[in-house]
């Protein structure tokens, strides 16, 4: 109690970053007109050609602060208590976990990787979002949630045919795109055989319900078959 990951002390910077920090200003002046990406690569190259004995300067300003760190890490993990620090660790797992999940995505769209197959709703929340009223977004959500749940089977079997169909593009473009991954060496990007039969486009609205209403025989007659005995 009292205590969060906010508290605990921070890693110093890399020496790079010092260097960053301090000639980010003078390059922006400089190039007033380039973009944050074209200023962070000519930094990238004024650090790679800085002589030796001038990235020292940054790296002993590193090594102090790193010493001061250790110091700060051990008094801040002596206050403490076991039921605290395990509070903590656990925090900083879920963080680091959000981390690589983000860091995974990332290149999975690097990678191309095809977008999900969206569901009726949420082709019709796409069409109908901006116009259903309300101020806020929460307040739009619940408006289009609410009409989705008035519309009859026959309104919105037109956006449950397009998912259908989205469906069916969604496997045709992964099996292309993890054939690529497989030529590039990613197998561990590839799903498994258990996997792919679980996304497989459902069968059609028809045979479902056939499927249904003869699921729904088998237990009324397996009822009334109790009940007899």
């Amino acid at each position: 109690r009292g205590i969060s990951s906010d508290q605990r002390p921070k890693r110093p910077l890399t020496a790079y970053l010092r260097f960053v920090i301090d000639n980010r200003p003078a390059f922006r002046e400089k190039n007033p007109e380039a973009s944050n990406l074209e200023l962070i690569k000519k930094l990238a190259g004024a650090w790679k050609e800085l002589p030796a004995s001038q990235k020292q300067v940054y790296e002993e300003a590193r090594k102090t602060d790193w010493k001061r760190y250790g110091e700060q890490m051990a008094a801040y993990k002596a206050q403490l208590t076991p039921a605290q620090a395990a509070a903590l660790k656990e925090e900083r797992r879920k963080q680091l976990a959000k981390r690589r999940s983000i860091r995974a995505k990332r290149e999975l769209n690097l990678l191309g990787k095809p977008k999900r197959a969206r569901s009726g709703f949420n082709i019709f929340l796409s069409e109908n979002f901006q116009e259903s009223e309300g101020i806020s977004p929460v307040a739009k959500l619940k408006k289009v949630i609410d009409t989705w749940q008035k519309l009859s089977t026959s309104q919105k079997q037109p956006y449950l045919q397009l998912a259908e169909d989205d469906k069916v593009r969604y496997e045709n473009e992964m099996k292309s795109w993890e054939a690529k991954m497989i030529e590039l060496g990613r197998e561990d990007l590839v799903r498994s055989k258990r996997q792919r039969l679980k996304k497989k486009p459902a069968e059609p609205a028809k045979q479902a319900g056939t499927a249904k209403a003869s699921s729904g025989g088998n237990k009324a007659k397996l009822k009334l078959h109790k009940s007899e005995e």
